[in-house]
């Protein structure tokens, strides 16, 4: 039995510093060059900035509020190398009141640390690159991606620590930057639980086993190439939330404290369509919410939208058609539908889709 998975993505703003001494800004998750994108996402991950507090206060109140129904249900903290795993498990103590778990690559009792974290209650632990089939916790639902790592591969293993059921109505909650690689990996992850997650016990292929190895050493497979810098600060807001194909939330640039806690406090044990109404519903709620504190004299959203409030836009309006589809014709998974839709209209998933991307599928969806 597998879990399905609610992906919290956090945006934030970031600003570092280049080998040459000029200081840039962006906001992560908004289209940049991959350069870019690699710095505002490592600047997201340095344990002295604050979106690493922040997501990490996020992610424990979601503990929380599953061990209210899973008393046992512990998290898990993936790191890039040693010495963040270190700052993050410092991180955690400060946040928490507890010490948690930290296990090292090169530490000869961190299969018996494992072990013995698995059968015990214990919150947290900080773990770097370690993913690996051999690592197996069922009571692990929450989980934070604090890694620049980006391969679908080590992706998908890293995803399957925390996908095995013990129970109905289980959902693992996974925290992570919101940047493009990770958003198309996390929509489609339904596919790929099918394919890569839910086989524990199947025979290593050579080649995948090689993969696997790699993505475990301590580096940054597509960005240790880049230039040097130096991390200055970064903030973090929560952007959107992926569940079972659909994005749901009202952008990181809309979105605040209030909307946050409704998501993070989601029930801890729910049946998948019930989460997905649920969604729905608070988005929705959310949306309604926004539009009446809206002074009178304000100018038109269309005025002061930005791209990327407009793909968050674009992005509730196709999921509300998606969700009609599903109640009213077809009764199909969200998921299947954003997937054919897909295949219909071309582009990536509809987390790192562009406004004419999402334009396309809405009116296609229409038509149906």
């Amino acid at each position: 039995m597998v879990r399905p998975v609610i992906f919290m993505a956090y945006s934030g703003e970031t600003r570092w510093r280049t080998s040459a001494g000029e200081e840039l800004s962006a906001r992560l998750g908004e289209p940049l060059t991959k350069e870019q994108t690699a710095h505002a996402w490592r600047t997201a991950l340095d344990s002295k900035g604050e979106w690493m507090p922040a997501v990490l206060r996020a992610a424990d109140a979601r503990l929380k509020t599953i061990r209210q129904h899973l008393p046992d249900a512990g998290g898990l903290v993936i790191a890039t190398d040693h010495a963040a795993a270190k700052a993050y498990a410092e991180l955690l103590r400060t946040v928490t009141g507890e010490t948690p778990v930290t296990v090292l690559s090169d530490d000869r009792t961190a299969s018996a640390k494992i072990a013995a974290f698995g059968a015990s209650n214990d919150r947290w632990m900080v773990a770097v690159r370690m993913v690996s089939e051999g690592v197996d916790i069922p009571r692990l639902m929450v989980g934070v991606y604090a890694t620049s790592a980006s391969t679908p591969l080590y992706f998908a293993q890293a995803i399957g620590r925390f996908v095995r059921a013990r129970r109905p109505g289980e959902t693992a909650s996974i925290f992570l930057p919101s940047v493009p690689s990770l958003l198309g990996l996390a929509e489609e992850m339904e596919a790929q639980r099918d394919h890569v997650l839910d086989r524990p016990h199947r025979e290593s292929d050579g080649l995948e086993d090689s993969l696997l190895e790699d993505a475990n050493k301590e580096k940054d497979e597509d960005t240790d190439d880049l230039p040097k810098f130096t991390a200055l600060e970064a903030s973090a807001s929560l952007d959107q939330v992926i569940y079972d194909g659909a994005s749901f939330g009202t952008g990181g640039a809309l979105a605040g404290t209030a909307e946050e806690e409704e998501y993070l406090g989601l029930p801890g044990l729910l049946e998948p369509d019930q989460v997905v109404a649920l969604l729905s519903k608070r988005q929705a709620d959310q949306i309604a919410a926004q539009a009446k504190v809206r002074k009178p004299d304000a100018p038109p959203l269309d005025q002061v939208r930005t791209t990327y409030q407009r793909r968050a836009e674009l992005r509730r309006q196709l999921n509300t058609l998606v969700a009609a589809h599903h109640h009213h014709r077809t009764n199909r998974p969200h998921g299947q539908i954003h997937a054919e839709l897909r295949k219909l209209c071309g582009g990536p998933p509809s987390a790192q889709a562009s406004v004419e991307d999402l334009e396309k599928r809405i009116v296609a969806i229409q038509q149906l």
